[in-house]
């Protein structure tokens, strides 16, 4: 299955951003390899069903390759690929994201996974995905919102 997504990793572990053109993903996901985290795929995310999870790769001919805009397109990027997907983020504006969020689901080849929704270009949009993502792997707890 392929989409028009970009995909990070931390640890084996990968988020998929999902937008329509122009929404972030990519600045996101520069921001978060500054971080330290790898890339899995920009512009376009391979997904295949494997043992009940879902794992992301590039396709080949992106593979590596990242679009800064205003820069031009990176090539020969190490990739952080195949990862196995925890969660999935719905980039949005800071308006449609509310404070308290009921828990949402994505779902991608029959399996689901937990999401929700990031602006991109908040200042804390980096740290928020990484708290995100420590909460779906258990290491942090909320006491209400998106996953509780």
């Amino acid at each position: 299955m392929l989409l028009h997504a970009s995909s990070v990793a931390r640890d084996g572990d990968a988020v998929l951003l999902l937008g329509p053109p122009g929404s972030g993903k990519s600045d996101l996901v520069l921001r978060l390899i500054r971080e330290g985290w790898g890339l899995v795929a920009d512009d376009q995310v391979a997904l295949r069903a494997e043992a009940g999870a879902l794992q992301a790769a590039p396709p080949p001919a992106l593979r590596g390759m990242l679009e800064v805009r205003g820069l031009g397109i990176l090539r020969d990027l190490p990739v952080a690929a195949p990862a196995r997907l925890r969660l999935a983020v719905h980039l949005a504006d800071r308006g449609a994201i509310p404070r308290l969020p009921e828990p949402e689901h994505w779902a991608g080849a029959g399996i689901a996974l937990p999401a929700l929704r990031l602006d991109p270009f908040e200042a804390s949009a980096t740290a928020r995905l990484s708290l995100a993502l420590d909460v779906v792997l258990g290491r942090a707890r909320l006491q209400a919102g998106a996953f509780a």
